[in-house]
């Protein structure tokens, strides 16, 4: 499955893609306002090949166009929140060399386009570190609203944190 869109694609993840997958989940640079970064590549691997023909779980490579070829910078996930609600939570990781290009931005657009005219998605979530003002910022940019403030909810640099809730339904999306 591939999803165009005028500066990226995604495209579901193959087995072939299982290795840039583990270097991108075990890179703490990657992942610095999340509670653990996995470092056991194995363990990543084996968590993506039993997702891989999931329904519930679809995870996708973000690849930027370019003039002949497709370059991989990122990864884009949607998965089930709360089936019998129609809830879809998202989220994304861009490779610190092409973070701040509107590869994230676009890799969002796209997975809401595809949660809500492909997976009658009701409702998509995103959650994050009350610091992580990048995610902050693009999920407002969306048109997702703060839903709430998770206190104290991730113990992150040896302290708990806040972790805010956003959320976008499928009525606001089509607006």
């Amino acid at each position: 499955m591939k999803i165009d869109g005028n500066r990226i694609s995604l495209s579901r993840i193959t087995y072939d893609d299982l290795d840039f997958i583990c270097e991108l989940e075990c890179n703490k640079n990657i992942w610095f306002f999340e509670e653990y970064v996995e470092s056991d590549k194995s363990i990543v691997k084996e968590k993506y090949i039993e997702k891989l023909d999931s329904h519930f779980s679809y995870d996708f490579i973000i690849k930027k166009l370019g003039d002949e070829q497709e370059i991989p910078v990122g990864l884009a996930q949607i998965w089930s929140y709360v089936e019998h609600r129609r809830s879809w939570e998202f989220g994304f990781a861009i490779l610190p060399d092409h973070q701040g290009y509107g590869c994230g931005i676009d890799a969002a657009k796209l997975l809401l386009e595809f949660a809500f005219n492909n997976l009658a998605a009701h409702k998509v979530v995103g959650m994050c570190n009350f610091k992580n003002i990048k995610s902050i910022k693009l999920m407002e940019n969306l048109g997702m609203r703060r839903e709430g403030v998770f206190k104290e909810e991730l113990y992150w640099q040896n302290q708990w944190t806040d972790q805010y809730f956003y959320s976008i339904l499928s009525s606001e999306y089509h607006l």
